[in-house]
Parts: structure tokens; sequence; C-alpha cells
């Protein structure tokens, strides 16, 4: 793929977007001279393929409309100085040859300086460029549609043209999925590879080692609509997901041990399948012979892989998972082994394009979010209501999207019931709650897919 900066757009300085001379305008009220360019990251909606990204298996995300957008200066002092348009995160500065991260405390900053560091450290660079920053974001935080992946990404990408730099996209996007565990997240990837790789009008197959997406064209005559549940769910502050991430690698471990594999360097679920060679209908059959139901414990761990408690915690386990006492396994291995195969399915539908494509993609989208409920139990109630109210009113397929526990839901809707389906839901959902209808107005909407990030240099 090309230099990131073929990805630059060119704009009339008399003619700036209204939003980007509104950032411009307060850029000079707080720093006192103008930005030198502009960076826009996008969030995203994955419309199938939960949590299977780190166990190294394909999703099917878009790019949307809300991003995350920063007015650039550098400058010649080692410092960055942050800054956001929302009254509500307070400004930060730093120098930038110190970047300290607090994994305790995920304060907006800090993902800024996740993308910061991840560039620094993979040039080598001991005299990065200060920067004057303001950030403004569209995306509702902690929401599902990445907008930390998506502020990251901005970051990475401020950080490269600041120091004169270029990658290509892809890159750009391992760089960046690396640096985001600075904060604690042990993501796979996803969030940072749509927002740098997606284009304008399609979805992509996002597929690893190595990097790479297709296009993945959507049926025409359905409408894609996230709803808010107005939960928040904030991977780096809650154990939720790490604890996910390691049940699969845990699992990963037992399998592969149980089929005379080489356990210790297996990390994810899909070495398993790989090494042995096998399909997904089949792995999801060695989960069963394998693996029991009930709760591992620790010690039962230790006892499958013989080796001590110490070298379990040392050698496996994350730093923020070494006081979880049972995991469970059977059920996040099946969830992921059944959600990778409807994440092909989901792709082999829309490519043949068939006359049903529209009921088979929704049955899809609803058996996904059946197994993100009771296999990954990363639902909760209000999700569950909101996918049961979206489906009530004519949503063909409707499932959670994102980490969980909060965040969005995404439903696939007929074109010609979309104005129905909006009113309802927004009747149903938002209007029998007031902190639901205070913030409605950014909460449902349809969406489609929209193009990558971008660096806007006035010409």
């Amino acid at each position: 793929l090309p230099a990131f900066y073929a990805n630059i757009v060119l704009l009339n300085v008399s003619n700036l977007p209204f939003r980007l001379q509104k950032l411009k305008e307060m850029f000079i009220s707080k720093f006192g001279s103008a930005p030198k360019f502009y960076v826009r990251a996008p969030g995203r909606v994955n419309l199938i393929g939960e949590h299977i990204d780190y166990c190294g298996y394909a999703v099917l995300p878009m790019a949307i409309e809300q991003d995350i957008l920063i007015a650039v200066e550098p400058v010649k002092t080692q410092v960055v100085q942050l800054a956001n348009t929302n009254s509500l995160y307070l400004d930060f500065s730093t120098s930038v040859s110190n970047i300290q991260i607090n994994k305790t405390k995920p304060q907006w900053h800090n993902y800024f300086l996740c993308g910061l560091k991840g560039i620094q450290e993979h040039f080598g660079l001991n005299n990065p460029t200060g920067m004057n920053c303001l950030l403004d974001g569209t995306i509702p935080p902690s929401s599902g549609l990445s907008s930390s992946s998506a502020l990251v990404c901005c970051a990475g990408l401020v950080t490269l043209r600041a120091n004169g730099k270029t990658l290509s996209k892809v890159e750009l996007a391992e760089i960046c999925t690396k640096s985001e565990r600075y904060i604690g997240t042990e993501g796979g990837g996803m969030d940072q590879s749509i927002s740098f790789l997606a284009e304008e009008g399609t979805a992509k197959l996002i597929e690893f080692s190595p990097l790479r997406a297709t296009d993945v064209r959507l049926p025409s005559g359905a409408a894609f609509v996230i709803a808010n549940s107005c939960v928040e769910s904030n991977k780096a502050a809650t154990s939720h997901y790490n604890i996910r991430v390691m049940e699969c690698r845990l699992a990963t471990k037992l399998l592969s041990k149980s089929k005379g594999l080489d356990w210790k360097k297996m990390l994810r679920l899909h070495d398993v399948q790989t090494k042995l060679g096998v399909g997904l209908e089949e792995m999801l059959t060695i989960v069963e012979e394998v693996l029991h139901p009930e709760p591992y414990s620790t010690e039962e761990i230790c006892k499958c892989l013989g080796i001590s408690l110490e070298e379990l915690r040392s050698q496996i386990l994350s730093q923020n998972t070494q006081d979880v006492s049972t995991f469970k396994l059977y059920q996040r291995a099946k969830h992921v082994y059944s959600e990778a195969a409807r994440v092909l399915e989901f792709k082999k539908i829309c490519n043949e394009a068939p006359a049903n494509a529209i009921q088979l993609l929704g049955e899809l989208m609803n058996q996904s979010y059946i197994s993100c409920r009771e296999m990954y139990e990363c639902s909760c109630p209000e999700l569950d209501r909101l996918v049961d109210i979206c489906l009530q009113f004519g949503a063909i397929g409707s499932r959670l999207t994102g980490a969980g526990w909060g965040g969005c839901t995404v439903s696939m809707v007929p074109t010609d019931k979309l104005n129905t389906f909006l009113k309802n839901v927004r009747k149903a959902y938002y209007q029998t709650d007031v902190q639901r209808l205070a913030l409605e107005k950014n909460s449902l909407f349809a969406t489609k897919p929209g193009r990558g990030a971008l660096v806007f240099v006035e010409a």
C-alpha cells in the first residue's frame, strides 16, 4: 500500500468546512496561533464478528461518520499540549520525550499518548517534535463505537505528520494496535485496522496475520441502524474484557495440549485450527470433546497443563488477571469458533446476493447476539431490552456491537421501514427514561460505510 500521505486532502483556506473552521477559531483562541494541519479518524460499527479479532479471526466492520478530529501545530518546545472542545475533558500537557501512561486511570489524554508513544518508539525518535493539539469528537464515549481506538489512531497519524515520517496504512494500523495496549487493553486490531483501511461505500472483511482488508458490498435494500443503550462500557476501566481475552488464551492452551501440539507456543484459538488443519465445524466438535461447560479453577488448569500456579501466573496470565480464580473456557471457545464461521457466511451471502440475502444476514446477526449473550456473557439487561425492541419494530437482525456490557446495538432494517422503525424505537426505549431522553439526539441513527483516516492541509 502507498505511504499514508497519498491520503492528504488539500482544503481551500477561504472555504474551510464549517466544523474545521470552528475548530480553527477555537485553536487560535486557545493557543494564540493557527493550526498547520488537521487529522481525522473515524469510529466504527462491527456488523458481525465480536470478540474474535484477538483470537486471530476475521471480522466485518465498517467506518461510520462520527469521528475524532484534531487540529495540530508543531512547536519548537518539546512539550505536547492537549485541549478538548468538550469542557468535560481537562487540558493536559507533558514532555514529549518522557511519555508516562497511567493504566489505572483511562483518561482521554492517555489514549492520545498511546498513539504518540507508538510512533515515537517505532522510529526511535530521540528528538520528537512538540505539538499543540485541540481535539473535537463526535463518537459517543464508551459506546462500543471505538472512540478510544479512533483517538489512538488519530494521535498516531498526528505524530507521524508532525515528525515528517511516512508509513503505509497497514503499518499504521499495526503500530496503533500495539500501542493501545500501553493503556492495558489487550485488543486484537479490528478497530485500528478499519479506522485506517475503511473506504466510503463498502464494509470490510478484516483479516489478520498478515493484515488485509477486502471489500464487502452490503445489500441495497437494508439500512444499518445504531442504537446506544446509554450504558457506558470502557474496556480499560473494567476487567471483563481482559478476562475474556485470557479465557480464550487458556482454552487455546488446553485444546493444544489435548491434541499433542506445542501448547506453550500457542496463543490464539485460530492457531489451534491452523496447526490441526481442520475446519471450524470440526473445531466446535473438538471443543465439545475436550472442554467441559463448568468453570475451570486455576488449580484444574495447572493440572491439565502440568504446571505450577506460579508458572501459570508468571508465564500465561496477564497482570490484570492474576487474581481471577475461575475461567469459563468451553463457552468462550464455542462462541469464537461459531462466530468466526458466521463472519465468513455473512461475507459469502453479501458476495452472492441471493434474493433472500437480507433475511439470511439478519439470521446470522441474531445468532451472533445470542452467542454473545449466552456463551460470551458480554451483554447487559439494557442491551437485551434494546435488541428485543429493535426486533419487535421491524429489524431483520439485531445484535450488540463492540465489546458489550453496555454500548450500542446494530440492527439491519429494510429501507422502506426505516422511518417507522426509528420513530417506534425512539418512543419505546428513549422516551420512557429521562436520562436516555437527554442523550437521544446522538443515540439513534442510520449509518452508511464511511471513509478511513485522513490528513487535512489548508491549500
